[in-house]
């Protein structure tokens, strides 16, 4: 049986945190949150404003987001869901840095997302770019997911 991580980053309102922790329910996985050094503000993360954090760093090319240490051995993990809201059609720098800092060859990432409203389109290239080496499984869009719905995306990904 594989050991299952799901990681996640939420900045705001906590959608993508209680989503990962139905998927980490329904997956049998333990979880832990990925953290940025400084956190996110409202003013930081509101996107309208083009001069904001969240938009500056999205649109800085090779930028990443400095992280906190996870408070657990990543690397310990077989199967490892990330989760993460969509910002600017693809993961926040934060994700990026997250793949970057673990050599995730031959571990299942499965990326799953919310999204306002964008798509995640870019998600799957910069997981490509970051975690190379791994099994990388298409991104799951799971806005307003049942616990049901989520059980059933599990099941179709033959983890088990």
């Amino acid at each position: 049986m594989s050991r299952k991580l799901v990681v996640y980053f939420s900045a705001e309102r906590g959608k993508t945190a209680r989503l990962a922790q139905q998927v980490a329910a329904a997956a049998g996985a333990d979880i832990s949150e990925i953290r940025p050094t400084v956190p996110y503000t409202a003013d930081d993360l509101y996107w309208p404003n083009f001069k904001c954090r969240s938009v500056v760093e999205m649109h800085t090319p090779g930028f990443f987001q400095e992280m906190l240490p996870m408070d657990v051995d990543v690397m310990s993990y077989d199967v490892i869901f990330v989760g993460f809201p969509v910002w600017c059609e693809t993961a926040p720098t934060i994700i990026r840095t997250f793949l970057k800092s673990y050599d995730l060859t031959g571990k299942t990432v499965i990326p799953f997302c919310t999204s306002g409203g964008g798509s995640p389109g870019e998600a799957n290239a910069d997981f490509r770019k970051y975690a190379p080496g791994a099994d990388l499984r298409t991104y799951a869009l799971l806005n307003r997911a049942t616990p049901d719905r989520i059980s059933a995306w599990i099941d179709t990904l033959g983890l088990d």
